[in-house]
């Protein structure tokens, strides 16, 4: 593939959201573990435009997914403790989740007791809905499918550029609202100055709508003058343990993966300890995003934000994935730098 489009520059000062966050969290941060996403035996190369075509379809043809209940909007009804002069709460509340396990339906069935929680305290139901792409979750937002997400940070971004879907808090994981980008590489090669020592070698990167597999290590190479596509041999739009799985059998040289995702494949017993090794790691980014559609009553969003953020480590542990222990507020600016890049690499254009 020849060279991606220049690099804009918008005076990027990548993280600083993440001051306010370091303060918070003043101690080491441990090894993060965290949940699988969809797998795959081998990457699979996806274009740019091939993954907006294929988003595009989904936004005509109804998302792939494992849901719950029909598809109708949902009628209202009040709730315990409404906000005088707000609107009514939905009678049925209508979630969505990304693709966080290696299934849909795997997806749904870890955070239907989350979902079912928070429509609850709300006095409503919950739909549960677990889309198979990052990229699918604005398409699901933007067309009034979804009233709620859970999405990772560019799907949130895209979402909030192609949509107006807002954010309302970031997801903590293991006590932190950040996690990293990483790229691995086979055990045995000698790399002590990366990316100059593998210069040529076979990458793998991720979707092209995942931040930390393919949109953070691609802002990263051109921040450096580097065109990933010619400097390796470059192939993208594998999922995350795909990725993992292809250079521990030796299929590929590099790929692209987050820490969370590796960790857990260690826990699992997916992955041995010494199947591969992290060659390079990003700054913090911040983590997975809870996101409402533009439209959605703001009293009823605020609400949301409120129960997610007064959520305890030890309710969390009953109603949500392992590692998973709460929520910081968060909003459109917390993911700036995930915002930033994307706009650097002219990645939010439908």
């Amino acid at each position: 593939m020849g060279p991606g489009p220049p690099l804009r520059r918008p005076g990027l000062a990548v993280l600083s959201w993440f001051t306010a966050a370091a303060a918070l969290n003043r101690a080491p941060i441990p090894d993060p573990k965290g949940a699988l996403v969809n797998d795959q035996t081998s990457p699979v190369p996806l274009s740019r435009r091939r993954f907006l075509l294929g988003v595009g379809a989904l936004g005509a043809g109804g998302l792939a997914m494992a849901a719950c209940g029909g598809s109708d909007r949902p009628s209202s009804t009040p709730a315990p403790g409404a906000t005088p002069g707000s609107k009514a709460v939905p009678a049925k509340l209508r979630f969505g989740v990304g693709p966080l396990l290696p299934t849909p339906t795997d997806t749904k069935a870890a955070w239907d007791p989350f979902f079912g929680w928070v429509a609850a305290q709300l006095g409503s139901t919950a739909e549960v809905t677990a889309v198979d792409s990052w990229g699918g979750i604005s398409v699901a937002l933007g067309s009034e499918q979804l009233d709620v997400a859970w999405m990772g940070p560019f799907g949130y971004v895209l979402a909030n550029a192609r949509s107006g879907a807002e954010a309302i808090a970031t997801a903590k994981y293991d006590g932190k609202p950040i996690y990293h980008a990483i790229v691995v590489g086979k055990p045995d090669l000698a790399v002590n100055t990366w990316p100059d020592d593998a210069k040529g070698r076979s990458i793998s990167f991720a979707e092209v709508s995942s931040t930390s597999g393919w949109l953070v290590p691609t802002f990263w190479f051109r921040q450096r003058g580097i065109d990933p596509k010619t400097y390796f041999r470059y192939s993208e739009g594998a999922a995350h343990a795909a990725n993992e799985l292809a250079v521990a059998s030796g299929q590929v040289d590099f790929a692209t993966d987050f820490d969370r995702n590796r960790n857990a494949m260690v826990e699992s017993g997916r992955l041995a300890p010494d199947a591969n090794k992290v060659v390079w790691t990003s700054d913090p980014l911040p983590n997975d995003a809870i996101g409402v559609r533009k439209g959605l009553d703001p009293a009823l969003a605020a609400r949301i934000r409120d129960l997610l953020v007064s959520l305890t480590p030890d309710v969390a542990a009953t109603i949500l994935p392992r590692h998973y222990d709460g929520f910081v507020a968060a909003t459109n600016g917390s993911y700036k730098p995930i915002r930033d890049a994307a706009v650097a690499l002219d990645a939010l254009k439908s």
